[in-house]
């Protein structure tokens, strides 16, 4: 191999080590930006040494042609003008590479999402039918402490039985001066009763969305049933509505997943 192959080849590697940095800096900024969901985990490590890489690539495609010495100062004009054609498709389809790398993180997400739905509402359903009895017991709401104890104990359980929800609370409805509000219960307020006074409503608030409300307003008072499922940045939401002799509750799972993005 000649030096004018060697600096040729050493061309192709740092042009093609710059449109994979591009083309990775890219997907990256999408993913972080609209909180995609796409990689598996233990991705981001991989983006990192991608990236270390493609610079190490550049890095020595530009040494040999330092080394060398050979680059081109100029080129026949007729040359010139018959490579424009060609060079203004290559240009053109690296361009549409973009939108091609957008719709595939965008279709990767939402495959991930519908999937994860699935597999969310199929386990939700799963860990209220094995503990009926438990779940029985919870749709009997009466604000007390026994109720919150038990409540408790009972969230512990659910939330130990299926990895995919470690974080599982119990929605009522319920009043506080007149005014109609949302309580939640779960397994971490068990510290709020080792205090001597008597558990306060206010305390046991459940902060809600305004799409939120109007779906829980829904189950309790239009009688409906239908589960809710929501994702975002990671989060994966399911409201699982429970009704036992004509009472209601909402049972809540949570699950957050950091892969994907910078610090997983």
């Amino acid at each position: 191999m000649n030096a004018k192959q060697i600096v040729k080849l050493s061309n192709i590697i740092g042009i093609t080590s710059i449109l994979l940095l591009v083309y990775w800096v890219f997907t990256f900024i999408m993913i972080q930006v609209f909180g995609l969901k796409v990689f598996r985990e233990n991705m981001t490590e991989t983006f990192y040494l991608s990236v270390l890489g493609i610079l190490a690539l550049m890095t020595g495609s530009l040494i040999v042609n330092l080394m060398f010495n050979l680059t081109r100062i100029a080129e026949r004009h007729n040359q010139d003008t018959l490579n424009t054609k060609s060079n203004k498709i290559r240009f053109i389809t690296l361009l549409l590479i973009f939108p091609l790398i957008a719709i595939i993180l965008f279709g990767g997400d939402y495959l991930t999402s519908s999937k994860k739905e699935k597999l969310l509402v199929a386990s939700a359903k799963s860990i209220i039918e094995t503990n009926k009895a438990n779940s029985d017991k919870l749709v009997n709401y009466t604000f007390s402490e026994n109720y919150i104890k038990e409540t408790t104990s009972i969230l512990e359980i659910l939330s130990g039985t299926d990895k995919n929800f470690p974080n599982v609370t119990v929605i009522v409805k319920d009043s506080i001066k007149g005014s109609p509000v949302y309580l939640g219960f779960n397994e971490y307020y068990r510290e709020n009763l080792k205090d001597t006074i008597k558990p306060q409503k206010a305390e046991y608030l459940y902060k809600t969305t305004q799409e939120e409300r109007q779906y829980l307003n829904t189950v309790f008072e239009k009688n409906n049933d239908e589960i809710r499922y929501s994702s975002h940045d990671g989060n994966y939401e399911l409201f699982y509505p429970y009704k036992k002799s004509g009472k209601t509750i909402v049972i809540y799972f949570s699950e957050q997943q950091r892969y994907g993005k910078l610090g997983s």
